[in-house]
């Protein structure tokens, strides 16, 4: 018994207290509030490394001092970014609506002016054409006929008509005179005589209208008729040329020497001269431009524009070859200014472009002054020297371009009580980032610090 009794104790002591258990749990309200914490401290850190990242960072920024170039010895008065566009870009266009028989071009393709690109369905052009040319055939056979006047076979049966009229004429008259004497004898009937007088007259009447008929054939077509057909006749000369050129039109070719940039069509589709829709027929078969004729579009700051003037030199360079320099000049500024951006554009004329340069590249131009008249030379300028602070690892820079961090690999001569010597990847005239923040990189958006 008493091992028993042991053995029940053993057994209640292992019971779980499900009370107690209930209470030791935390109640809904804590669950909510812990929640509520979790999500609380997620959105801080969101806000702290994610909107904060993305917001613009203010910067302190230092221009470089004015360098020379290399190879021109010019002093840069202003830097700035922009694009290479073709000065004239042409989208050719067909002159008549059509489907698409035959290209002869891909995209980079070189072409010379009155080179075949493209080619139209033409069948329904022919056939226009070779109507205008039976019409105008037709009405040109009309005007030879009245230009030369009546054939002598025509004069002379006219003039036999009218003599064959005068002599049944005269078989009336001698008709008329023997009835007249038979009817006051008394022979004959006064019908008798009128029926003779009847043919008499329209006999004459006869000869009178065959005497004018001959009269007319013999002058030949009067000069109104002549002028009403050869007005006819350029009217349909006219319409024939306008066919051949519409049926001309049909064989797109280049205006220039050129390369093309887009090829717009393919063989099949519908090419219309109206309105186009974006999945309708295409308004143009090829976008094409003379690729030594480029320029540099910029939009430069209103603060800067007062360094720059027409035919001002430049030199351009591009992200992608960044050792290549091109000489450059100011060939246009835009009369107006740009009052959201409070920009204005200029363009500058690349003077001597290679297989390097394409459309739509990024480039940099740098603006050097006007040369100095004869004996005003100013004495070769020092290396570019920066502040230490803006550099980054050693070996670059950030440049302030068009509110944008631009990242600049640059070569470091050597450090001197005055600043970092830099031998190459700046012109002179760059406002870089001073002590640029840690996290910064290349193209954060950024703007300058009011000071």
């Amino acid at each position: 018994m008493a091992a028993e009794r042991k053995f029940e104790r053993d057994l209640e002591s292992l019971k779980i207290d499900r009370d107690k258990r209930r209470s030791d749990e935390p109640a809904a309200w804590t669950k909510w509030w812990i929640l509520t914490g979790v999500a609380a401290l997620g959105i801080f850190a969101l806000w702290r490394y994610g909107f904060a990242g993305a917001a613009v960072v203010e910067v302190d920024t230092v221009r470089v001092a004015p360098a020379t170039t290399r190879g021109t010895g010019a002093e840069v008065v202003l830097n700035a970014a922009g694009y290479i566009v073709a000065h004239h870009k042409i989208e050719v266009a067909a002159k008549v609506v059509g489907r698409v028989a035959w290209i002869g071009v891909d995209k980079g393709d070189k072409v010379k002016k009155g080179q075949v690109v493209v080619r139209l369905e033409d069948d329904e052009f022919v056939a226009r054409v070779r109507q205008s040319e039976g019409n105008l055939a037709a009405l040109q056979a009309k005007l030879n006929e009245l230009e030369a006047g009546s054939r002598p076979e025509e004069i002379a049966l006219a003039k036999a008509n009218v003599e064959e009229a005068k002599a049944d004429l005269e078989n009336a008259r001698i008709n008329i005179e023997r009835a007249r004497k038979l009817t006051g004898e008394g022979v004959l009937a006064q019908q008798t005589l009128d029926d003779a007088q009847a043919r008499y007259d329209a006999q004459a009447a006869r000869v009178h209208s065959l005497d004018r008929a001959y009269e007319l054939v013999r002058i030949g077509p009067r000069q109104e008729q002549i002028a009403a057909l050869q007005g006819q006749v350029k009217q349909a000369s006219g319409e024939l040329a306008y066919s051949k050129t519409m049926l001309d039109a049909t064989v797109i070719r280049a205006p220039v020497d050129a390369t093309i940039l887009e090829r717009n069509v393919e063989i099949g589709e519908f090419v219309t001269t109206s309105f186009v829709g974006e999945r309708g027929a295409k308004g143009y078969v090829v976008s094409l431009a003379d690729l030594n004729d480029l320029q540099v579009e910029l939009d430069i700051s209103q603060d800067d524009f007062a360094k720059l003037e027409r035919d001002q030199d430049a030199v351009v360079t591009t992200d992608a070859y960044r050792d290549r320099e091109y000489k450059g000049k100011i060939v246009e500024i835009s009369p107006e200014a740009d009052r959201q951006k409070a920009t204005v554009q200029v363009k500058v004329q690349i003077l001597e472009p290679d297989e390097y340069l394409r459309p739509e590249m990024n480039a940099s131009v740098a603006f050097v002054a006007k040369p100095q008249a004869p004996g005003e030379a100013a004495a070769a300028k020092p290396a570019i020297t920066i502040p230490a602070s803006t550099l980054r690892d050693g070996n670059s820079v950030f440049v302030l371009l068009n509110d944008r961090a631009v990242r600049r690999s640059v070569t470091v001569r050597r450090t001197t009580s005055s600043g970092v010597e830099i031998g190459e990847g700046l012109l002179g005239g760059e406002d870089l980032i001073l002590n640029p923040p840690a996290s910064l990189q290349d193209g954060d958006a950024v703007k300058r610090r009011q000071t």
